[in-house]
């Protein structure tokens, strides 16, 4: 199965890249569901599919708004860059857009996105008659009505499903709490996360406000928990899967590093159950409490009564260079000193999880420091695992 892996910013596309997956999916300044993630300038699309095609990776362009007719201005012309650079696909909710892409930009692949809400066979065998080459599942399916679909439609058009990262309270993530409350529209990319708020509800011969307890700290009636199928992904298989999907374009680049790598270590172990130590590695991003989702059955267990997301470990530092001579460049990102004991986060196996202790540290100068506390400022520390650019330090 295929890595699908996000992308918000340059830096994340190169992360997920190094770290294991086979594709990623981004967005351009318009049209994508995330827009205040960094997204891609044209230059920095063009280099970013230049690159991942020299790896034989894959770019897909989100153009998953809930389009209105307005949305169509400048539409022809980015289609026509995007059929440009050579983009692998393009991902698209709009029932409209699909048809308006299949017949004004015949040469890109239409992925249509989770926003277009399959939920059946019927929708499915729909998509596939419109040209669509992969389909993206709702997440509110089980293992079962998934496989159905599979069998539905042609081999050649494909599966993806999501298996890790942020779930959404409204039907695959067509929401209007946002829209509602603040006047951000969810559906155009500008979403506040407004079910992550502590909510409380009133009886209405009442004036006061009666708080709906769950704990101590009031009521997230509409906070999901996170996705995780880590252990799950030999079934995804079996039913026909072709690519899994993670979430977080908005998300920090070790968030992108630590679930990536995690990934792609279990799926490189298939059909072995992933090691206890990958299981203990998806604790160590930023995330809520986990849960299956729809795939068994128990949504009724996917609410959490906390909004906020936890993490085991610290993001302390990126390799910049590949480690040579007993010792490796790194740029920091939260400080650290000497005698600190970091874990290393590394696409080599011999050095994965391992413990370093920094028994001294060096600016670009030479000069001796007790702690590098500048922020992304490049100093060398020794090591003796070799350790490659784009590797991460952690606490």
């Amino acid at each position: 199965m295929e890595l699908l892996a996000p992308a918000g910013n340059f830096e994340k596309f190169l992360t997920a890249l190094h770290f294991g997956a086979d594709a990623v999916y981004l967005a351009g300044g318009r049209f994508g569901l995330r827009a205040f993630a960094g997204n891609f300038t044209p230059e920095e699309m063009t280099e970013a599919v230049k690159i991942a095609h020299e790896k034989n990776k894959k770019v897909y362009i989100t153009l998953n708004i809930i389009a209105k007719d307005k949305d169509f201005d400048g539409l022809d012309e980015y289609l026509e860059f995007l059929q440009k650079i050579s983009v692998d696909a393009v991902i698209v909710a709009d029932l409209g857009m699909v048809a308006y892409i299949r017949e004004h930009a015949p040469l890109l692949n239409v992925h249509v996105s989770t926003q277009a809400n399959i939920i059946n066979s019927y929708s499915a065998k729909l998509m596939a008659d419109l040209g669509a080459k992969r389909l993206i599942l709702a997440r509110e399916l089980s293992l079962g009505e998934i496989k159905q679909i599979r069998e539905s439609v042609p081999a050649e058009v494909e599966i993806e499903v999501f298996v890790h990262g942020a779930m959404c309270m409204a039907y695959s993530g067509r929401c209007l709490l946002s829209n509602y409350l603040t006047g951000r529209d969810s559906n155009h990319g500008e979403c506040v996360q407004a079910c992550r708020w502590k909510y409380m509800i009133r009886e209405v011969s009442r004036q006061d406000e009666l708080e709906v307890q769950e704990d101590e700290r009031g009521s997230y009636i509409f906070n999901s928990k996170d996705l995780n199928m880590l252990s799950h992904l030999q079934e995804l298989k079996e039913i026909g899967v072709d690519s899994v999907k993670i979430e977080g374009r908005m998300k920090s680049p070790y968030y992108v590093a630590t679930v990536v790598n995690a990934y792609r270590k279990a799926l490189d172990r298939l059909p072995q159950k992933p090691t206890k130590e990958l299981d203990a590695e998806l604790e160590k991003a930023s995330h809520r409490r986990y849960t299956t989702g729809f795939y068994y059955g128990d949504e009724g267990k996917q609410y959490t009564d906390d909004s906020m997301p936890v993490q085991e470990s610290e993001f302390v530092a990126v390799v910049t260079k590949d480690s040579s001579d007993g010792e490796v460049e790194v740029e920091m990102r939260n400080k650290f000193s000497v005698g600190d004991e970091l874990e290393i986060l590394s696409v080599n196996d011999k050095a994965f999880n391992k413990k370093l202790v920094v028994s001294g540290i060096k600016n670009m100068a030479g000069e001796s420091l007790e702690c590098s506390k500048v922020v992304q400022e490049k100093v060398t520390i020794p090591c003796k695992y070799q350790l490659f650019a784009g590797d991460i330090l952690r606490r």
